[in-house]
């Protein structure tokens, strides 16, 4: 990780990159004059430290940037993306091993949906991932009740008035099964909050079951639901690099 920071960094973003805290209780730490480098107490968040090379303790303890991890997960119904969580349900951290440092979902699924979800202790990877402005697509399969007619579909393609927001265009395919219900494929490369299930309702037909199958060229595959594995380091490339097609000989 180190080779991708800047020479120097602030050191509130050094603790936070080193799993020991946010960016916001570094400041605090800090603050409280329980931080020191090369031996000597800080006065401020914005002094620049030297990864590699700085000698940063916090209570006396030595602080050195972790190696970056990158997850890929099939999240199961009801396990929360959020790594706060009052009402104390299961959450995606949960799920992953022990001692990999201090991990954080990429973007969200809600409690309901299932599918693919990419966990990290890299925030530079995270934020390249989830914002849209960098272009990576994700793709969803919906179950939604009824048969959407090519009107509601042109309406999803183009994209739906929600409250005060207008969803972004995205491609949508239909699957129409043989029960009154069909699978939608959505690709879309923002993702606020419920937006899919909010889309699809405002255009009257109300979501049974969503899954995200895919993030830029990592496909969920036939990885278990509940299981997790490491991302190859192509693949972390392709996300870095804002690609969504899937390479020859990737993984599908």
């Amino acid at each position: 990780m180190t080779e991708d920071l800047p020479d120097p960094v602030r050191l509130n973003r050094f603790l936070a990159l080193a799993g020991v805290c946010s960016r916001r209780a570094a400041d605090d730490l800090i603050r409280d004059g329980r931080v020191r480098v090369d031996g000597d107490a800080v006065p401020e968040s914005g002094v620049k430290v030297v990864p590699g090379r700085s000698v940063v303790t916090v209570d006396g303890r030595p602080v050195s940037l972790q190696v970056a991890v990158h997850f890929a997960f099939n999240k199961p119904k009801g396990v929360v993306c959020t790594n706060a969580d009052d009402e104390r349900r299961r959450r995606v951290i949960d799920c992953l091993p022990p001692g990999a440092g201090r991990l954080y979902p990429v973007g969200r699924l809600d409690a309901d949906s299932t599918g693919l979800i990419l966990v990290t202790n890299d925030g530079g990877f995270a934020e390249k991932v989830a914002h849209p402005r960098h272009g990576v697509e994700k793709i969803y399969e919906v179950l939604v009740k009824g048969r959407p007619t090519a009107e509601a579909l042109e309406r999803l393609r183009e994209g739906v008035r929600i409250g005060d927001m207008d969803t972004a265009v995205c491609r949508v395919g239909a699957r129409p099964l043989g029960d009154a219900r069909t699978v939608l494929t959505l690709t879309l490369a923002e993702g606020k909050n419920r937006e899919i299930r909010r889309m699809c309702a405002r255009v009257g037909f109300p979501v049974l079951e969503l899954r995200r199958v895919r993030i830029g060229t990592v496909a969920l595959g036939d990885l278990d639901v509940g299981a997790h594995r490491s991302l190859e380091q192509r693949e972390i490339d392709d996300l870095l690099a804002g690609r969504n097609q899937r390479l020859q000989g990737g993984r599908s």
